[in-house]
């Protein structure tokens, strides 16, 4: 997972092998240009990043936020992973 300013970024990465399994983020064209605040943006980029992770069979993960605080924007990533059916 990483912020920005202006937009988020998540990954899910085996870190065996250091491959990327599934990823997303707000600068995608199926996200880009959306009039959504920002927390609802992160929102739809856990929701994605959850549905591409179980698509390859992944189902659990930890979630590193990467040294920012659990709260806003990143809060909104995970709860909403979470809902889609990541266990963190």
């Amino acid at each position: 997972m990483f912020r920005s300013l202006n937009h988020i970024y998540a990954q899910v990465i085996d870190d065996t092998s250091g491959t990327t399994l599934a990823a997303a983020s707000t600068v995608e064209k199926e996200l880009k240009g959306s009039k959504a605040t920002k927390s609802e943006e992160a929102a739809s980029v856990g929701r994605l990043v959850a549905e591409r992770a179980k698509a390859v069979g992944i189902e659990r993960v930890v979630f590193d936020r990467a040294g920012f605080r659990y709260h806003g924007r990143i809060k909104s990533l995970a709860d909403a992973a979470r809902e889609a059916g990541l266990e963190f």
